[in-house]
């Protein structure tokens, strides 16, 4: 059960893993936002990131049918049903975060990547790869926190 609560922390940080496309290519903000060459970037970024949720996913599958609560002692057994279900509340927001992922590639496919789905404007290149699901502008997205916050305390 050591290995399921190390991968729970590696797996929870919830981070695109970084791209290694051979050339080193980086978008940068002096070339045309979002040409092939970002819109490519981007593509592959977000498919390893989904390639490695769905690693993660199936080496969750494969240990949930190799191990079994068989602990003899009541604490022990709670203890890895508390550590099981903190590992399935993982998978169920990286299940959410894949169809978010999914989004995103169409969004690339339909012209409308890295552009603030509320504004218009572009969304910054280093918002992108730190964020590449992100569908609004820093300032958009903090506008809409805000209007959540005080929606939430009426």
């Amino acid at each position: 059960m050591a290995s399921a609560l190390k991968s729970i922390d590696d797996i929870t940080k919830l981070v695109p893993p970084p791209v290694n496309d051979g050339g080193g290519y980086r978008p940068s903000q002096d070339e045309p936002f979002m040409s092939p060459q970002q819109q490519d970037y981007f593509r592959a970024l977000l498919q390893a990131w989904k390639e490695a949720i769905l690693r993660e996913a199936q080496g969750t599958i494969s240990q949930l049918q190799s191990d079994s609560l068989r602990e003899a002692d009541l604490t022990d057994r709670a203890s890895s049903e508390t550590d099981w279900s903190i590992e399935l509340r993982t998978r169920d927001r990286q299940r959410k975060l894949i169809a978010k992922i999914d989004a995103a590639i169409r969004r690339i496919d339909d012209g409308e990547y890295g552009y603030c789905e509320v504004t218009g404007e572009p969304i910054s290149i280093a918002r992108l790869e730190a964020r590449p699901i992100a569908t609004m502008t820093v300032e958009a997205q903090e506008r809409h926190e805000r209007q959540e916050k005080v929606s939430r305390e009426d």
